[in-house]
């Protein structure tokens, strides 16, 4: 892993960076982006800082200057051989009190980046007890509060899942912890409206413009009517799921392989859609 941090690019992954006052290490308040690698240059990245400054903006926090941003994402991707990767971006509060209130000191700008693993064809994925609120004050802002996620993914990997989605408070299906869910009914490709208090994913909208489908609120008992499923994700790109909860399904279904071709040729294209 390769990091820099407020300008400087450390000599090491595991140098000290971050006082112990950091507000988004001690309340979580700060915002994030996870952006994929390809051949050493990241995918979409003029998405992923438009999307990271409408999260500071929900969350209260200065606008992060993007020129700035960029050139961390420049560092951390210099002389790296990185056919795939991840490139993390965090951007916090910076140094304030202990607790919850904010301090006058600037902001903390992190960015990272390390190699991945493609992710498998296909995956599990169960669904978990407690809801997403739609109606929060962080819904649908890609923040580092996420110790709900780490609870509801720990859950499904107790079933032998990759994945955990949440319903809304309505008893909407809403999405994953770190992925947006698609699905197929009566041959129709359907995902979750972002009021739903689904994140805006970055692949998700790609996906609909590119391949297309319907956005539509419905019960996530749908899921059980569904003959496909996939999720979509920087990480996972478009990934079949051939079992939900309980449920087989065959997977990838000819949606999911038809959206799979269309992502894999459009990212060719263009790695700044």
């Amino acid at each position: 892993m390769r990091a820099w941090v407020n300008g400087r690019l450390l000599e090491a992954a595991d140098e000290p960076a971050l006082t112990i006052s950091d507000h988004g290490f001690t309340v979580g308040d700060g915002v994030f982006e996870a952006i994929k690698v390809v051949d050493g240059e990241p995918f979409a990245l003029t998405r992923h800082l438009a999307r990271l400054q409408r999260s500071a903006a929900g969350l209260g926090l200065p606008e992060p200057d993007l020129d700035v941003v960029r050139r961390g994402v420049a560092a951390v991707l210099d002389d790296q051989d990185l056919p795939l990767g991840r490139i993390r971006i965090t951007f916090t509060g910076g140094p304030a009190p202990l607790g919850s209130g904010r301090g006058d000191a600037d902001p903390t700008l992190v960015v990272a980046a390390d190699p991945i693993d493609p992710a498998p064809e296909t995956t599990a994925v169960a669904t978990v007890p407690w809801p997403r609120n739609e109606r929060g004050a962080l819904a649908g802002l890609k923040t580092t509060s996420y110790a709900e996620n780490v609870i509801a993914l720990a859950h499904a990997q107790r079933a032998g899942a990759t994945e955990a989605v949440f319903a809304n408070l309505q008893g909407n299906l809403c999405e994953g912890t770190g992925s947006n869910v698609f699905y197929v009914v009566d041959g129709e490709l359907r995902t979750p409206t972002l009021a739903s208090g689904c994140l805006a994913g970055v692949t998700r909208a790609l996906i609909l413009d590119w391949y297309g489908g319907r956005e539509v609120d419905e019960p996530i008992e749908v899921l059980q009517e569904a003959t496909e499923v996939f999720l979509a994700s920087t990480t996972r790109d478009v990934q079949g799921v051939h079992r939900w909860d309980d449920r087989d399904l065959a997977a990838p279904g000819p949606v999911t392989r038809e959206a799979m071709a269309v992502w894999r040729e459009r990212e060719a294209e263009n790695l700044d859609p």
